[in-house]
């Protein structure tokens, strides 16, 4: 539904995209993240035809949204950053303004309005004006504009930005029920969003893509993925006879804990049953066990800190 290829995007000697490519089948919910500057809002305003790409290519449904933007935007439902409508309008009126411009009149114009004030949950500030909405309900008024015509295809630029943590579940969840049937395309900062809401994520650094996988692959990045940690009582020698297994590269002392990493990912499975054998055979009593299965926060810290700041 959406295909990027060789996609860039310059402003003067910078590039604020740089040759990214990537595709968003039907089913899919990809999370886009990235730094503040990497090139995830300039990409999503190249998606949906508001700037132009340098050089490259962007196809919506199959329609290039460069050779066939009007085909293109007709399936496209966009939520651009920092939600932009018209403040002097009522919530209502803003939506059935958005419902005309989509060519829903009449009934199914009110139809699609009804549909998205129960989705996005308006109906308590239908008819005050957009200028006396908080910031979480400008933005969910912004939301159901880009719902109004049930597009295929939804690009949204930090959807739950502005939004107390009981809205940022409703959001997140609206996002993966939509994504069972829609192209879904969401950039955010917030890692947590990424488990709950997404099947795939890309992360993007200084215009490039720097990682792509789903959560999981993403985490099996992560330094600590694999590694065992375990909590014993009265075995003084045990970090060094963990270090001692051929399986382990480093063996660290967290406070009342030791934490094991294998000496890589097809180690990991090894160094489980190695340890659980060690503490079976020395007869140490075991307060507590778990496989560590990778953070998203530390794969995300190595991946997009420059060398010289990195800790």
């Amino acid at each position: 539904m959406i295909r990027i290829e060789n996609l860039t995007k310059s402003f003067g000697a910078k590039n604020a995209v740089d040759n990214v490519s990537f595709s968003v089948e039907r089913g899919e919910v990809l999370g886009f993240l990235g730094p503040n500057g990497a090139g995830k809002s300039t990409t999503m305003r190249m998606i949906t035809g508001f700037l132009p790409p340098t050089a490259g290519s962007v196809s919506v449904g199959g329609f290039d949204v460069v050779e066939a933007p009007l085909e293109a935007k007709r399936l496209i439902g966009y939520l651009p950053e920092s939600a932009p409508s018209y403040p002097d309008m009522s919530v209502r009126g803003f939506l059935a303004f958005a419902a005309e411009m989509r060519g829903l009149h009449g009934d199914a114009g009110k139809r699609a309005v009804a549909r998205v004030v129960d989705l996005c949950f308006l109906s308590s500030v239908l008819h005050q004006s957009i200028d006396t909405l908080s910031k979480g309900y400008r933005h969910r008024t912004c939301l159901a504009q880009a719902l109004i015509h049930d597009p295929e295809v939804l690009v949204l630029d930090e959807p739950t930005d502005g939004l107390d943590p009981n809205q940022k579940h409703e959001v997140r969840n609206l996002i993966r029920d939509m994504g069972r049937s829609k192209a879904v395309i969401f950039s955010t900062h917030i890692l947590e969003e990424v488990d709950a809401a997404c099947t795939r994520a890309i992360i993007i650094d200084r215009g490039r893509i720097v990682a792509n996988g789903t959560p999981a692959e993403l985490r099996a990045k992560s330094e600590i993925a694999g590694a065992i940690t375990l909590q014993l009582a009265g075995a003084p020698d045990a970090a060094a006879k963990l270090a001692a297994l051929p399986c382990a590269r480093k063996v660290e002392t967290l406070g009342a804990q030791l934490r094991a990493y294998p000496k890589d990912a097809a180690a990991a499975a090894e160094l489980a049953r190695s340890v659980i054998e060690l503490v079976s055979r020395e007869g140490w009593k075991l307060e507590a066990l778990h496989t560590e299965e990778g953070q998203l926060d530390e794969v995300f810290r190595r991946i997009t800190l420059p060398d010289t700041v990195k800790r």
